[in-house]
């Protein structure tokens, strides 16, 4: 007479405990993205510093506005390659972070439903006469859940992809435009000159 309330209870536990163990393996994956993150900002910071620092030198070295400006000009590819290794590194760090929230997400799913069914199953067999329906009504409600939650991932999937590729076709625009600005500000230089 007592299962059913037990067997909720326990059930209610395991969920908890499921979903403390997710919680913290995301905090987890969070902090390591975080950690990455920092340690790509860092590294980006101290080169561009140097960078500059270098630049700087040099073009105060420069001894007509024509070398100055060829010296301007050549340090466009160099900033734009760098700048664009800097956003792929970004989005790969992104990307795997995505991944594994996805991948924890979907365990968690998996392993959630998986536990539903078969609370349902035992409490059906307990259940009186007549409520064949309403059990049948709740498990076609999870599969419908399940279906739902499928084709969330599987649009969010495509939409992840898309923007990926978005992200790609714009890097290689922008690398065959700075790949193009030296040659445009060594005329611009000759120009002047």
């Amino acid at each position: 007479m007592f299962a059913i309330p037990e067997q909720f209870s326990n059930a209610t536990k395991a969920n908890f405990e499921t979903q403390f163990a997710l919680f913290s393996s995301l905090t987890a994956k969070t902090f390591e993205s975080v950690e990455k993150l920092v340690e790509l900002n860092l590294n980006t910071a101290r080169a561009t510093l140097a960078d500059n620092s270098a630049t700087a030198r040099q073009l105060l070295s420069a001894k007509d506005p024509q070398e100055f400006f060829q010296l301007s000009a050549a340090q466009a590819q160099p900033a734009a390659e760098k700048a664009v290794a800097y956003n792929r590194q970004l989005a790969a760090i992104a990307t795997a972070n995505g991944a594994e929230f996805s991948k924890a997400a979907e365990g968690q799913i998996v392993e959630a439903n998986r536990k539903v069914i078969a609370l349902v199953d035992e409490v059906s067999k307990n259940a009186p006469a007549g409520s064949e329906t309403f059990v049948a009504a709740v498990k076609t409600a999870i599969s419908n859940a399940n279906a739902g939650y499928e084709q969330f991932s599987k649009t969010t999937k495509q939409a992840v992809e898309a923007i990926e590729s978005n992200v790609n076709a714009a890097v290689s625009q922008f690398s065959q435009a700075a790949a193009k600005a030296p040659a445009a500000a060594n005329a611009a230089a000759a120009a002047a000159a």
